[in-house]
């Protein structure tokens, strides 16, 4: 599986904006099974989503089903979603083509320090998703820290991080990336974006681990750019077959 990691900086609050040049990147990059971009891609990390989040019915979430059908592959990012209730969640969508209804999965683990606990509402669901073969787990930003969380019970073979990761906490991304790789036994996606917001800096650390802990692409810092990389499931549980480490896990 073929699978296209979108670094990109992000318009404030412009949706519109957001998804035309998206969409320029997606048709200038290689065929892939996969595309993904950062979280909260179509508006940046708004921690007070009032007058910025989206409708379920968003206009984000439907250029990712057009291009999902366009590129007859799976389109994943999150979105700032304000639901029929009022609420408001940090919503991953994995948008496949032709499908009505996307899957999502609403982060967990809200940023406290940053305030999003007090605008948003924490998911309570971990999320996994087949799409070609291949299991994917559902991950947003502050959930890299909770491992508990992520543990692969055998159940994923890609562990799917997307990213408003300051450039301050770039040493601890990269180091918790490949943790989760490692102790998953399993491919490790993280997405995160480059350029400012009102409140941080971003330089990227865009990237794709394997089982072992080892980089199989990423993407230099503080540039936007595609990087397209090889999922590998014979490799992946040959492996796991040949060194056992989660069939004895606690």
């Amino acid at each position: 599986m073929k699978i296209a990691l979108f670094q990109r900086d992000i318009f404030w609050a412009d949706p519109a904006r957001n998804c035309t040049c998206a969409e320029e990147a997606f048709l200038a990059a290689p065929a892939c099974d996969l595309y993904v971009l950062p979280e909260m891609w179509s508006t940046g990390f708004a921690t007070q989503p009032e007058n910025i989040a989206e409708s379920e019915d968003s206009y984000s979430l439907r250029w990712m089903h057009q291009m999902a059908n366009k590129l007859n592959a799976a389109i994943a990012g999150s979105l700032a979603i304000q639901t029929a209730d009022g609420s408001f969640h940090n919503r991953f969508y994995f948008v496949k083509p032709d499908e009505e209804k996307a899957s999502y999965y609403d982060k967990r683990h809200l940023f406290t320090y940053g305030k999003e606990n007090l605008h948003y509402t924490a998911g309570k669901e971990r999320v996994v998703v087949e799409w070609r073969g291949v299991r994917f787990l559902l991950q947003v930003c502050y959930d890299l820290r909770f491992p508990i969380f992520s543990r692969n019970q055998e159940d994923y073979d890609c562990a799917l991080y997307v990213a408003s990761w300051p450039t301050s906490r770039l040493a601890v991304w990269n180091t918790l990336l490949h943790a989760r790789a490692i102790e998953n036994q399993c491919y490790v996606v993280g997405v995160n974006r480059i350029g400012t917001d009102p409140a941080c800096a971003y330089c990227g650390g865009t990237m794709l681990i394997d089982a072992y802990g080892k980089d199989i692409v990423s993407c230099p810092q503080n540039q936007e750019g595609v990087i397209v990389g090889e999922l590998d499931l014979n490799k992946l549980n040959s492996f796991r077959e040949k060194f056992p480490v989660l069939k004895d896990r606690d």
